[in-house]
C-alpha cells in the first residue's frame, strides 16, 4: 500500500525551485546531519535519510529534474486548484510523515498519522512503529495547534488539541506531550471563550460553549477576586475581562455576576451594575430595588452617590437626596452647585450622567438613553412604586461614619476609587438613612415642600441635559411617590468612569487607600487530618493530606478498583469531571493505567478564609496496562512542581479546585 503526501520534491528537501545542483548537495549533507533528536526509532531516521537522497537524486539529474518540472508546470497551468503530490512506499512511511512535519505542513501530518494509527492499519502494540507514529501524532498536533493559533482559528486548534490528547491517552503513551497538550489547552482557553463570544447571538450553541467556558475558568481560578491565578496573572485577566464584558448580552451578565457574588465583592459590583442597566432599560425598578440592596451592605463612602441614584429611581426622593447630600464631598458638592442651586435637581444631574457613563454601556444587545423623564412616565414604573406602601424601620443617621475599608483587592485596579472587602470577610454596615416619612408622618408637608422645589426649578433655566424640557413631568411623578423604605444590606462593586467633551463630569469621591491586611497566620490544630475536610484554618498538614488521597482516589479509579474516598469530596467538579472523562477512555480501550505519585514537599504560597494556594513536588509514575493487567511499555517517571489551588465550597468542604505546572 502506497502512501501519498501533498509535497514536492524542493520543499520536501527544502531547497527552492531555481537552485543549482550543488545547492541541492550541500542542503541534502545538511539535513542528514540534522536529523530530528525527539526519541524516533534509528529504522526510521534511516528511512528519512533514504528518502532525502532519493529526492537529491532527482534534482540533481537534469533530465529527470526537467521532466519532474515540466509536470508541476502543466498541473499548475490546468488548475490552480490543484496541489501536487509524492507518493511512496509502505516502508518509506514514517519517514515520509516525520518529512512532511519538517517542512511546516503539522496539520496535514497530523491527520495523515492518525489515520495510520486506526484500524485496518493500525501498528502493533508495543512495536517501534506504534512508538514512532504516536510520537509523530504528539508532535504534529502541537506544532498543527500552535500554527492554527497563529492563524486565530482558535476553536480549531482546540479540537486538534484535544483528538490528539485522546490519541496519546488510547495508547497510553507520551506523558510529556500530554502534558504540553494540556497546558496548551489551558493557555488557549481564554482565546476561545473570546472567539465564541464575539459570535452573533444566532450562534447560540457556540455562545453557551464559550459561556462555560468563562465558568470553568474562573471557577478554576478561585473567583474574580482572587489575587492569583492559574495560566494568566491579575492583570492579564483583568484585561481579558473587560474585553469579554462587552461580548456579553446584560441577562448573560446578570446571571453570571449574580452566581458569582457569594463571597466575592467585585463580581457583587458588577452583579448590580448589570441589575441596574436591566431594571433601568427594560423598566422593571425591582431589578434596581436588588442592585440598590447589593450597594447598601458594601459600607463604602465612595459608593454613597450611586446608593442615592439608585434609591431615586426607585423613587424613595427624600431618602435619595439625604444620601446625596450626606455623601457628597467637597469636590462633588462644587460639581452639583454648577449644575443647578436645588438639591434635587443636583441629584436628578448626577443619576442620568451615571447612568449614561458607568451604566448603560457596554452591553452586547442594550442601546438605551438615559432619559430620567421617559422612564418615570412609564406606567409599570408608575405602579411599582406605587405599592411600595410598607413602612421602613427606623435607622441611624446619614451622617453616621462609614466602618473603615477593608483590606485592598486586585480589582481595585479596574476602578481607583473603590475598595473591595476580602472575601472571607463579613460586609462592613453602610450608612442608613432616616426617610422623610420617619421624620415627618404628614405626607401633605412632604408633598409640599416636594412642589415648591418643583415650582423653583421650573422657574430657572436648565442645562438640555439634566432634564431638558420634562424635568416638571419627572418631579411631579417623583414627589408622588410617599412610600420609602430601606432595605435590608448585602457585598460591593465596580464602576467604569468616562467623560463626554463638552460636558462637564462629575468628580469622584476621594476615598483613602485601603490598608493592606496580611493573610492571617493559622496555627496548625491538633491532629484533625480527617477527610473529608471541614476545618475552618485547615493546617499544612491536613491540606497535605487532602493531595494525597486526591491522587491516591485518582490512581484507584485509572486503575480499575473503588477508591477509599469519594473523589467528589476530595477534588473540585472540573477535576472530577476530567477524572471521569479518563476513565470513560480506559474502558473504551480495556486498558487500565498504573499511577503512583508521592508528595515530596508542600509550601503554602497564600491563604484566605476561602482559597489557599500551594506549591508541591512530586514525584511521578505511570505505565499503561492492557486488558489483562499487563504492563505496556516501560513506566514513564517525571519529578514534577505543580501550583495547587484549594477552595472552601458552600457545603464547608475543602477540595483541590484547579492546579497549574510550574
Amino acid at each position: 500500500m502506497r502512501l501519498e503526501l501533498p509535497i514536492d520534491h524542493f520543499r520536501l528537501l527544502g531547497v527552492g525551485p531555481t537552485c543549482d545542483a550543488q545547492t541541492v548537495l550541500h542542503t541534502l549533507q545538511l539535513r542528514i546531519d540534522r536529523a530530528p533528536q525527539q526519541g524516533f526509532t534509528p529504522e526510521t531516521l534511516q528511512a528519512r535519510s533514504d528518502v532525502l537522497r532519493s529526492t537529491a537524486e532527482l534534482l540533481t539529474d537534469s533530465e529527470r529534474r526537467e521532466a519532474y518540472e515540466a509536470d508541476l508546470t502543466a498541473l499548475a497551468s490546468s488548475d490552480p486548484s490543484l496541489m501536487p503530490a509524492l507518493e511512496f512506499p509502505s516502508h518509506w512511511e514514517l519517514a515520509a510523515l516525520l518529512l512532511l512535519l519538517e517542512a511546516g505542513q503539522p496539520l496535514e501530518c497530523f491527520e495523515l498519522t492518525c489515520r495510520a494509527l486506526h484500524p485496518p492499519q493500525a501498528p502493533a502494540l508495543g512495536s517501534g512503529r506504534e512508538a514512532d507514529l504516536a510520537l509523530l501524532a504528539g508532535l504534529s498536533c502541537v506544532a498543527a495547534a500552535h500554527e492554527l493559533e497563529q492563524r486565530r482559528r482558535y476553536e480549531q486548534a482546540a479540537r486538534v488539541l484535544r483528538q490528539g490528547m485522546q490519541q496519546l491517552q488510547r495508547m497510553g503513551q507520551l506523558p510529556k506531550i500530554r502534558l504540553e497538550i494540556d497546558d496548551a489547552l489551558r493557555a488557549l482557553r481564554p482565546y476561545r471563550v473570546l472567539d465564541l463570544l464575539s459570535r452573533e447571538l444566532t450562534s447560540s450553541a457556540e455562545r453557551a460553549e464559550g459561556l462555560a467556558l468563562l465558568e470553568e475558568l474562573v471557577q478554576e481560578r478561585g473567583g474574580l477576586d482572587a489575587s492569583t491565578a492559574t495560566g494568566m496573572t491579575a492583570s492579564e485577566f483583568q484585561t481579558f475581562f473587560k474585553q469579554i464584558r462587552g461580548y456579553l448580552t446584560v441577562q448573560e451578565q446578570v446571571d453570571l455576576f449574580s452566581r458569582w457574588a457569594s463571597g466575592s465583592s467585585a463580581a457583587s459590583f458588577l452583579a448590580a451594575t448589570a441589575l441596574t442597566a436591566s431594571g433601568f432599560a427594560q423598566r422593571k425598578p425591582e431589578r434596581i430595588l436588588e442592585a440598590l440592596a447589593r450597594l447598601q451592605t458594601s459600607g463604602q463612602e465612595a459608593l454613597r452617590p450611586r446608593v442615592a441614584c439608585l434609591q431615586l429611581l426607585v423613587g424613595q426622593v427624600e431618602a435619595a437626596q439625604a444620601s446625596f447630600a450626606a455623601s457628597a464631598d467637597a469636590q462633588l458638592r462644587a460639581w452639583a452647585e454648577q449644575q443647578s442651586d436645588d438639591p434635587l435637581a443636583q441629584l436628578c444631574a448626577y443619576c442620568r450622567d451615571w447612568l449614561r457613563r458607568d451604566v448603560l454601556p457596554g452591553y452586547r444587545d442594550l442601546e438605551a438613553d438615559p432619559d430620567l423623564e421617559a422612564y418615570f412616565a412609564d406606567r409599570d414604573v408608575q405602579a411599582w412604586v406605587e405599592r411600595q406602601d410598607h413602612p421602613a424601620a427606623p435607622s441611624s443617621s446619614p451622617a453616621e461614619p462609614v466602618a473603615e475599608a477593608p483590606a485592598e483587592n486586585p480589582f481595585n485596579s479596574w476602578n481607583p476609587e473603590l475598595s473591595w472587602p476580602d472575601p472571607g470577610q463579613e460586609p462592613a454596615p453602610g450608612p442608613v438613612v432616616q426617610t422623610e416619612d420617619q421624620r415627618d408622618p404628614a405626607p401633605r408637608g412632604r408633598r409640599r415642600r416636594a412642589m415648591a422645589s418643583i415650582k423653583r426649578l421650573r422657574s430657572r433655566r436648565r442645562r438640555t441635559w439634566i432634564l431638558a424640557g420634562g424635568g416638571f413631568v419627572v418631579l411631579v411623578l417623583l414627589a408622588s411617590f410617599a412610600a420609602q423604605r430601606l432595605l435590608k444590606q448585602p457585598p460591593t462593586p465596580l464602576p467604569v468612569e468616562s467623560s463626554t467633551p463638552g460636558k462637564p463630569v462629575p468628580p469622584k469621591p476621594e476615598v483613602p487607600p485601603a490598608p493592606v491586611v496580611p493573610a492571617p497566620e493559622v496555627p496548625a490544630p491538633a491532629a484533625t487530618t480527617g477527610l473529608p475536610l471541614r476545618a475552618d484554618a485547615p493546617s499544612d498538614a491536613q491540606l497535605r493530606a487532602l493531595l494525597t488521597a486526591w491522587l491516591g482516589a485518582k490512581a484507584a479509579v485509572l486503575a480499575g478498583l473503588q477508591p477509599d474516598q469519594t473523589p467528589a469530596d476530595l477534588a473540585g467538579p472540573i477535576q472530577v469531571k476530567r477524572l471521569e472523562q479518563q476513565q470513560a477512555e480506559n474502558r473504551a480501550t480495556s486498558t487500565t493505567q498504573d499511577v503512583r505519585a508521592t508528595v515530596e514537599s508542600f509550601t503554602v504560597e497564600e491563604r484566605n478564609t476561602s482559597r489557599i494556594t500551594a506549591t508541591v513536588k512530586l514525584r511521578y509514575s505511570e505505565r499503561p496496562l492492557d486488558a489483562a493487567g499487563q504492563p505496556v511499555g516501560p513506566a514513564t517517571e517525571l519529578d514534577l512542581t505543580n501550583r495547587y489551588v484549594f477552595g472552601r465550597g458552600a457545603d464547608g468542604l475543602w477540595r483541590m479546585v484547579s492546579f497549574q505546572r510550574l
